[in-house]
């Protein structure tokens, strides 16, 4: 059963309900390319005036490559791989990543998903568990975790 949101000017998102999820379901993955301006404009808008974000030569004085993608382009890369798989309707509740590898110009950064728990919590929310990897050529460079809640077919919008 497919339900959609009908206010005007919303898409048809497909929604994915809890009843739908199993453990070990694949996200669909994403890639996405990184470049100059990429990474330039996701910290100009998010106010992240940091110079290692837009500035090479204070990135190379710290030792990195080049200009090197923010915290919040990654949050944003996980946002978007668990709510293009789980719908409009769905909640993410928690996130957590950890950087281990910068991700620069040139690098195009993969995404993958897998649902590593289905359950309700004690206040009975339906709830998934994903662990998520982000990725270059050169490897895992963003392990993260994502808890999210769904709907259930039946609800009422």
């Amino acid at each position: 059963m497919k339900q959609t949101d009908q206010r005007p000017g919303w898409r048809d998102y497909p929604q994915k309900y809890w009843q739908q999820v199993e453990d070990g379901e694949q996200l669909p993955g994403l890639e996405l390319p990184i470049d100059y301006k990429r990474i330039v404009l996701n910290a100009a808008s998010t106010w992240d005036w940091f110079p290692g974000h837009h500035n090479p030569e204070y990135a190379r004085a710290q030792g990195q490559e080049n200009i090197y993608a923010s915290t919040i382009l990654f949050h944003g890369v996980v946002d978007r791989l668990v709510t293009d798989w789980a719908g409009p309707r769905a909640f993410i509740v928690r996130r957590g990543i950890r950087m281990q590898q910068s991700v620069y110009p040139g690098d195009t950064l993969s995404a993958q998903g897998q649902v590593t728990r289905r359950y309700r919590d004690d206040a009975g929310s339906a709830l998934a568990d994903i662990e998520i990897e982000l990725r270059t050529e050169r490897g895992v460079c963003v392990p993260a975790t994502v808890t999210a809640r769904l709907p259930e077919q039946g609800d009422v919008e």
